[in-house]
């Protein structure tokens, strides 16, 4: 089969025609999921224009002789339209983190922002800025449905009116008309958690008739994740709109074992033709903000101002209290909680809270409050809360497509999440070459032909004829993540060349400082 395909890519290749790269003697993984084979892979301008043997000459060769050669790694889940440091600027626009070398060093060459129902709304401004400023890697964006809800009528736990919806409606379809691929939700954070099954299903409902995609952040990941499972299913049959679960888990005690019954679900839909996939990161702890982890939804209504009168009033600070006490044992006590970062007291990075605790002669309880109080999203945490059997069933299905859920980063005094730094080395160095839990051609099309069928790309996430020149060449010896969760703050290793858009962001393992990517628009840049 191979043999046939190389001769058909061939065909029409003028042989005297001069490709500006020409990749030699790679084994080539398609992003198929089909096994590797030996060949060549020219490059002109920004698209592949070979795939086997290249007839003609090139400007410049590369010798990739036990090199592997993939498609340029698609990530699903990101955060990095989250804003830099105290401006206004998203993270893929702020001078330090734009080239987004964390990502492109782990063969990541295209990231969709915009995720779990928070990010930017106003899409045409962020692409326009990205487009005009230069970014390192490929952008695709979502609509957030939690900011969009905030917008139009605030942070408050009740229902749209019917002006309400469609002033959200009116957003939602600029945002796609502005080139947004779909819509996110965070039914676990508020003001997504606020909103019931019957209001995303008539705001999905605009994306779906568009052609994008609803990405979710199911409203439980614990005790109740087949209720959770089951509503998004719901709803992407009842608007006709694609439903990616983000970040599939089962997460806390009560969850742990629950991930074949999750994926069953997952593959009863889909054999009923219901458009359900899925994404996951290598790691079994999460991250989030400490409140979102601590205290409960009701107390989080009005934002932040107003959970800390609530934890200043005798009754209802009562309550809370005792809502983080059921955290800690649900999760299985403070010393599952680390801190990633503590803006106001950064010795408390890479540290739990139970030592913290300790250390201070404090309760544990006592000190999410007093962390809390000192400044709203002061404190992100990494738990501790998933079992390694969950994360490898769920790895080896083939609607689940890798992400890393994390954001454009530099080394900082923080300890983020090593997901941040090594996601898609870990998956493919450490889980696919290494250990041999799944084989390297799979875990090589969760990350690049899979993402791309889930968005609807069709010059993307392949190694083939006139496909986008986005590549990762890397060695298979030393293709590994290096961030650890007490020393997160470490790039990957391994990466010989990575392409986006035919331009070399890292030549020979080196960062080259080019900022070829682009603002991918669904109603400019997708296959469907």
């Amino acid at each position: 089969m191979n043999h046939i395909f190389l001769l058909a890519v061939l065909i029409g290749a003028a042989p005297t025609e001069q490709a500006d790269v020409l990749i030699k003697g790679a084994m080539i993984y398609d992003g198929s999921g089909q096994d590797g084979f030996v060949g060549d892979i020219a490059i002109k301008g920004d698209a592949i224009v070979a795939v086997g043997q290249w007839p003609g000459t090139a400007k410049q060769t590369i010798d990739a002789k036990g090199l592997v050669a993939t498609p340029g790694l698609i990530d699903l889940h990101t955060h990095s339209d989250f804003t830099a440091g105290s401006g206004d600027e998203s993270l893929l626009v702020d001078d330090a983190t734009r080239d987004n070398y964390n990502y492109t060093s782990q063969g990541c060459t295209t990231v969709v922002t915009g995720n779990c129902g928070a990010g930017v709304v106003d899409v045409g401004a962020f692409f326009d800025k990205l487009d005009r400023n230069g970014v390192g890697s490929n952008v695709i964006h979502l609509l957030p449905h939690g900011d969009i809800r905030e917008r139009v009528f605030g942070s408050v736990n009740r229902p749209p009116t019917d002006k309400e919806l469609k002033a959200m409606k009116a957003l939602i379809q600029k945002g796609m008309e502005d080139g947004a691929w779909g819509i996110s939700t965070g039914l676990w954070y508020p003001p997504s958690s606020y909103a019931k099954t019957d209001e995303i299903i008539e705001l999905t409902k605009v994306v779906g008739k568009r052609g994008g995609i609803h990405a979710s952040h199911i409203r439980s990941e614990g005790a109740k994740v087949m209720d959770a499972v089951k509503e998004v299913i719901h709803i992407a049959q009842e608007s006709d709109c694609p439903v990616q679960i983000s970040h599939l888990k089962c997460s806390t005690k009560v969850a742990w074992g629950k991930m074949g019954d999750v994926c069953g679900l997952i593959e009863a839909a889909r054999a009923k033709g219901i458009p359900v996939t899925a994404d996951q990161y290598p790691y079994t702890a999460s991250q989030t903000g400490l409140e979102s982890y601590t205290t409960p939804a009701w107390a989080r209504e009005g934002g932040y101002r107003k959970l800390v009168e609530r934890l200043d009033d005798p009754g209802q600070g009562k309550k809370i209290r005792k809502a983080i006490a059921d955290t800690f044992e649900r999760y299985g006590g403070p010393d599952r909680f680390q801190v990633a970062i503590c803006k106001h007291t950064p010795e408390y990075n890479g540290k739990n809270l139970a030592e913290i605790a300790k250390a201070a002669g404090k309760d544990p309880v006592d000190l999410v409050v007093e962390i809390i109080k000192g400044g709203k999203d002061t404190a992100r945490m990494i738990a501790f809360s998933m079992q390694e059997d969950d994360l490898l069933l769920a790895m080896k299905k083939p609607f689940v497509a890798t992400a890393s859920d994390g954001a454009a980063a530099v080394p900082s005094a923080g300890r983020p999440h090593p997901r941040y730094f090594g996601t898609f080395p870990r998956k493919i160095g450490y889980f696919a070459i290494q250990r041999q839990v799944i084989p390297l051609a799979f875990a090589i099309r969760s990350a690049s032909g899979l993402p791309a069928d889930v968005l609807g790309l069709s010059d993307r996430g392949y190694i083939r004829k006139d496909c986008k020149a986005d590549l990762l060449i890397f060695d298979p010896e030393t293709f590994r993540d290096k961030a650890t969760f007490k020393d997160s703050n470490q790039y990957s290793t391994g990466a010989k060349w990575v392409f986006v858009n035919g331009v070399a962001v890292i030549a020979d393992g080196k960062k080259t400082g080019k900022l070829p990517g682009k603002a991918l628009r669904l109603n400019r840049d997708a296959g469907r």
